[in-house]
């Protein structure tokens, strides 16, 4: 498979020594094309600005795995239903409960889409995240019927939780499916 990663932050961003950051820069020393925009306003993001620059930036950089982290996983969620695309995969990162968070308040509520527009997709979320607790992350990824990875107390799964690198989100991308 030829990758071309398209990773998204949440609110606020995923600056180094984000694990987001670091997964982006192990890609580009394998030689994987990645992209790895700054959201627009990340600090009080507008639920449509995003979708608009997320359509832009699958046009133009056509991915074929994307990775989302927190509040991407939202705008995933409202925007993959509108998109004419199929993903190898897709790695859903620290999702949020469905409860509006003041500075994102324009991505609540969310649906839950009929379709991920993935061939293989995984969610990863942590044992103890403040914003989605254990019961609530496995009735969603029940909904998505996706592969789980649960992490012990990892937090929300960024800087703040102690996440510099995510080792299993460079190894789930490089993994190649038994079928292929």
């Amino acid at each position: 498979m030829n990758k071309r990663v398209l990773i998204l932050h949440g609110l606020g961003g995923s600056d180094y020594p984000h694990w987001q950051a670091q997964l982006t820069a192990d890609l580009i020393k394998q030689n994987t094309v990645v992209s790895f925009p700054c959201l627009p306003n990340r600090d009080n993001p507008d639920l449509e600005e995003w979708k608009e620059f997320l359509k832009n930036e699958i046009r133009h950089f056509k991915p074929n795995i994307l990775v989302c982290h927190s509040l991407a996983n939202l705008l995933w969620f409202h925007t993959c239903d509108e998109l004419d695309i199929s993903l190898d995969k897709l790695m859903l990162v620290a999702p949020v409960r469905n409860e509006e968070i003041e500075e994102a308040h324009s991505f609540f509520p969310y649906p839950i889409p009929r379709n991920l527009n993935a061939k293989e997709a995984i969610m990863v979320f942590s044992t103890n995240d403040t914003y989605m607790n254990v019961e609530e992350a496995i009735n969603l990824q029940s909904k998505f019927r996706v592969d789980i990875k649960i992490l012990e107390s990892a937090g929300h799964i960024n800087t703040d939780s102690g996440y510099g690198r995510l080792d299993c989100a460079l190894s789930w991308i490089n993994k190649i499916k038994d079928s292929e």
